[in-house]
């Protein structure tokens, strides 16, 4: 909901616990959830906005209300629910075909056919070699700066400047190689070359606050 012109594949599992009609009706409900969640969305927005912008030192506020407009621009286009039977290898490829026809529509994607600079896939390939060395901490975190330096040590990749690397690591971003939060101030100087760790650690984390979150029976 905070990326600029997001596509949502919703993904519905363990279909071999359903029977077939309830895969449809639960497909149905999911679908007008969403639906339901996203008018939500909006309202509580306008209403935020609104109310911002009726305050008596409506100036305090320009930032907040930046930040608010700037969410109430970004679009969100949501695909129909796949459900896959998860133990069934076919429902697998019929997952990865489903993804791969979405990502070659130009509609959704407007950019799928923007040719990258060689430097791009230089600097990718670079950065797949440096998370996949032994010197590589679990966590995947560095630092921005530090990442920086390390490309440069190669000799094909001795010219590059901070800009560029910021705008390849968004494109990197994107596609799902590295995660940079680069609008999060206490984040934008760090870059996570493994976002497998991330999942990992919010699942947990996750799981934890589940747990903690559950009352006791008296």
């Amino acid at each position: 909901m905070r990326v600029p012109n997001s596509v949502v594949l919703p993904v519905g599992t363990h279909v071999d616990c359903c029977q077939e009609q309830e895969v449809a009706e639960k497909t149905h409900d999911i679908m007008a959830r969403i639906t339901a969640m996203l008018a939500e969305r909006k309202s509580n927005l306008a209403h935020f906005i609104d109310n911002l912008e009726g305050s008596e030192e409506p100036k305090f506020y320009v930032d907040q209300w930046e930040r608010l407009k700037e969410m109430e621009s970004c679009t969100l286009t949501i695909l129909n629910l796949v459900a896959v039977n998860c133990t069934d290898h076919r429902d697998i490829q019929k997952l990865e075909a489903t993804i791969l026809e979405h990502v070659k529509n130009e509609e959704l994607f407007p950019e799928v056919i923007r040719v990258l600079p060689p430097i791009y896939r230089q600097v990718e390939a670079a950065i797949v070699d440096i998370a996949q060395s032994e010197e590589m901490a679990d966590h995947g975190m560095m630092d921005l700066q530090y990442l920086l330096s390390k490309l440069s040590q190669r000799e094909h990749l001795a010219s590059l400047g901070r800009e560029l690397l910021q705008d390849i690591l968004r494109y990197l971003h994107r596609i799902g190689l590295v995660v940079w939060y680069e609008e999060i101030k206490h984040l934008e100087s760090t870059v996570f070359l493994l976002p497998t760790f991330l999942i990992t650690m919010f699942k947990v984390s996750m799981g934890f606050r589940t747990i903690y979150s559950v009352e006791p029976k008296l």
